[in-house]
């Protein structure tokens, strides 16, 4: 798996800082990286929650920062999900994180409408439609859907960026778009191959260097 070069990181998400490069949810986060994670503290999340982090997100927290400077809107420490742009921490089981040891039930895109009521409905029958709607959403935002992975990053309209930790896709990032009813899919880098958390990062500072008419920061 990618590792990252944390000097070279570190000095990028500073060269960033300081010419302000104009990036998309660069307001939210600043290019200010949070305080590494200490190490104690992430092997004993691993040991409560009986999964083992992808070796780059890993190196990312407990060496870089716990959060902070990344796409869209930045990189939530550990523990923690977007609250309407303010940060709440989450539980295992809690309506939107499943149970990080059972493996993530996904393989390829999915998207299961087909529960969902049809929206003339919502005309002859008001109240009928919002029955069904509710209990269909009960159904498509169930947090087995999620199992084995937790919320990385937020990119704006309750649309997240999960890190899969076990099953087949550990190690690789999935978009969640639920609240566009499109799904849950693949994160996929420009070379069309499945994104790791390191991957991802470091094409998204290949990006903000292209957009701040800078030379490439590696």
């Amino acid at each position: 798996m990618q590792e990252f070069d944390i000097h070279a990181t570190e000095a990028a998400i500073t060269r960033l800082r300081e010419i302000q490069a104009p990036v998309f949810g660069a307001e939210a986060h600043g290019f200010r990286l949070n305080p590494a994670l200490p190490e104690p503290k992430a092997a004993t999340f691993e040991q409560e929650h009986r999964i083992v982090f992808p070796s780059d997100y890993r190196q990312f927290i407990t060496r870089i920062g716990n959060g902070g400077a990344g796409p869209f809107y930045g990189i939530f420490p550990l523990g923690s999900v977007d609250d309407n742009f303010d940060l709440r921490s989450w539980q295992e089981n809690d309506g939107l994180v499943g149970t990080l040891s059972k493996p993530f039930p996904f393989k390829a895109e999915w998207n299961d409408l087909s529960a969902m009521p049809e929206e003339n409905l919502r005309e002859r029958d008001a109240e009928e439609y919002d029955r069904r709607i509710e209990q269909f959403d009960m159904t498509y935002w169930s947090s087995e859907l999620v199992n084995g992975a937790v919320p990385i990053c937020h990119e704006g309209c309750a649309l997240r960026i999960w890190l899969v930790l076990t099953g087949e896709q550990a190690g690789n990032l999935w978009e969640d778009r639920r609240r566009e009813y499109t799904g849950l899919m693949p994160v996929r880098l420009e070379d069309g191959s499945p994104a790791t958390f390191a991957g991802w990062y470091e094409e998204w500072l290949d990006k903000c260097f292209a957009m701040a008419g800078q030379h490439n920061w590696r």
